[in-house]
């Protein structure tokens, strides 16, 4: 294998990339980017970048000279257009094919949008540095910001902004805050903290769209007539994944380029990171992660496969994913697979320190945790019966204590 074509130069590809060359990989790695910048850390996006603690030029995720030495062949601001697996080609918006022994489809997603956005000053989505420091340069005391869909993004935007003196409301379409992926219980946990800290938060809302005059925001319509208004709106309400470019290749999508329990989606192409929707074995189901630890660690996983030379001494990706967020002063952090539960139970609960355990059952076994405020030693051991496939009735009689 001399040629390897990594598409994607955010967190995976770069891991990709320099997993190959820790392997003793010596043949040719191009990476493509559609964004002019080195490869960059997103989760500060969210959190410091717009609270003004760091700035955009902190965000490197390695140094220029770090990325020179792994001998690339880099192609930054330019979007993949086309693959012929045939060929084994991928084409790039600027009319060049760039051959390939093996592939690593590596492209991320991008937010959702709704009606009304575009070309509207005042109206942001969250995912590039440039997203980022428009909204940050906005969000200045006593200004009005709606923030559509209270999901991790935007509660972690609500937390910035309230911090720097801005009037939030956050708009919801289910009756409780990111019930669907962490559950009633937690959801509501988390909505009071906002609602404690001034963030005006209406559920079971639907949005029509974003108002504007004369090209700037105004404000948010919802059905049945109501108006919020804005001085910006940030929409964050999902993401689609980048496979546009893959339509007509033959390589299967769905929600995400389809992989199996090695990551591959056909012989010799991969996914890493939030593109990929591949089977974890461990929880026996498809999963697409929108984490950075998950597409680090997705990328060696990956390398491995991709360079094994037979294909029987392939090896399962099969973690327990993680995720982090920052709201405020509190750190919720989780391990597992929370979407799809059967049920979620409290563990521990403290309100008035900010402090809580959740445990999450899928049939029979535990699937994941959530928390806050607890020690890290406590939430390694929750992990570890994730890992072990332990029986929810075990794990939970036996509840480790925090």
């Amino acid at each position: 294998m001399n040629r390897i074509a990594i598409v994607g130069a955010s967190a995976g590809g770069l891991a990709t990339a320099e997993a190959l060359r820790r392997s003793g990989y010596e043949g040719t790695i191009t990476l493509v980017g559609d964004e002019p910048h080195l490869p960059y850390d997103r989760p500060p996006l969210s959190k410091r970048i717009l609270a003004g603690t760091d700035e955009p030029s902190g965000l490197a995720l390695r140094r220029t000279e770090d990325i020179h030495a792994l001998g690339l062949d880099l192609r930054l601001g330019v979007r993949a257009t086309g693959l012929d697996l045939a060929a084994r080609t991928v084409a790039l918006a600027d009319g060049a094919h760039v051959p390939y022994d093996g592939l690593v489809v590596a492209t991320g997603a991008r937010p959702r949008r709704l009606p009304g956005c575009d070309n509207v000053t005042g109206s942001h989505t969250l995912r590039t540095l440039e997203d980022a420091v428009a909204l940050k340069a906005r969000l200045l005391p006593g200004r009005r910001l709606v923030i559509v869909g209270a999901g991790f993004v935007g509660a972690e935007v609500a937390a910035v902004a309230r911090g720097l003196g801005v009037e939030v409301t956050m708009l919801e379409s289910a009756p409780v805050p990111m019930a669907r992926a962490i559950g009633d219980h937690a959801g509501r946990l988390l909505a009071r903290v906002h609602l404690g800290h001034g963030v005006r938060l209406r559920t079971a809302v639907t949005v029509d769209g974003i108002l504007s005059t004369d090209g700037h925001v105004t404000g948010v319509a919802l059905t049945g007539g109501d108006v919020i208004p804005a001085d910006d709106v940030l929409v964050a309400v999902g993401s689609l994944p980048n496979t546009e470019w893959l339509h007509g290749s033959g390589l299967p999508l769905d929600d995400g380029l389809v992989c199996d329990e090695f990551s591959a989606a056909a012989p010799g192409v991969y996914g890493v990171g939030d593109v990929a929707s591949w089977h974890n074995p461990l929880f026996g189901t498809a999963m697409r992660i929108e984490h950075r630890t998950n597409a680090a660690e997705q990328a060696m996983a990956v390398v491995r496969n991709l360079l094994a030379p037979e294909r029987n001494v392939r090896r399962p990706f099969a973690p327990v994913p993680y995720f982090w967020s920052d709201q405020y002063d509190m750190k919720v952090q989780a391990y597992g697979f929370l979407r799809g539960h059967d049920e979620a139970v409290v563990m521990e609960e403290d309100a008035s320190r900010q402090r809580f355990l959740l445990a999450y059952r899928r049939g029979d076994r535990l699937v994941g945790v959530l928390a806050a405020g607890v020690p890290p030693r406590t939430l390694h051991a929750w992990r570890a019966l994730i890992a072990s496939g332990s029986p929810w009735t075990e794990a939970t009689n036996g509840a480790i204590a925090a």
